[in-house]
């Protein structure tokens, strides 16, 4: 099961980058922020060791000025994500040793809508000339996700 479903991920690249999605380009794209979702769950649990803690807060997520600010914008486009598909998707993945706290939880689906809104806008960079993503845009912003998040 995806973090988000195609209809609303079409949606979604419509509204942050005016970008037009395939259907059979969905499953990249979700597989691509789930792993960078995970990822910033990854760091925050180091980060709640490092401080002593065995539950990740929020603040223990490497979140930046910019992805902060995505956050807000993605609030703005009104689209929704499930906390319970998220949370789903998260089982999928190997556990972590330390749970999320409740805050953090309730912040997951804006955190991954997040994720989104910044691949549709690197995409948008990315190729500037085209409303149709391809499978080589969609792997160099996977490139340039992996190297900065």
């Amino acid at each position: 099961m995806a973090v988000v479903g195609f209809t609303k991920l079409e949606s979604l690249f419509r509204k942050a980058a005016g970008l037009d999605i395939k259907k059979g380009h969905a499953k990249d794209i979700t597989d691509i922020v789930e792993q960078k979702l995970v990822d910033l769950l990854i760091a925050g649990e180091r980060n709640a060791n490092m401080n002593g803690r065995d539950v990740i807060w929020e603040a223990d997520l490497p979140i930046t000025k910019g992805l902060q600010e995505t956050i807000i914008a993605f609030k703005k486009l009104e689209e929704e994500i499930d906390l319970q598909d998220v949370l789903d998707t998260l089982t999928t993945f190997p556990p972590l040793k330390y749970p999320y706290s409740a805050e953090l939880e309730a912040k997951l689906p804006e955190i991954t809508g997040a994720l989104l809104v910044v691949m549709a806008k690197i995409m948008k960079e990315v190729d500037d000339n085209d409303r149709a993503v391809d499978h080589k845009t969609i792997e160099t912003t996977k490139r340039i996700m992996d190297l900065t998040l």
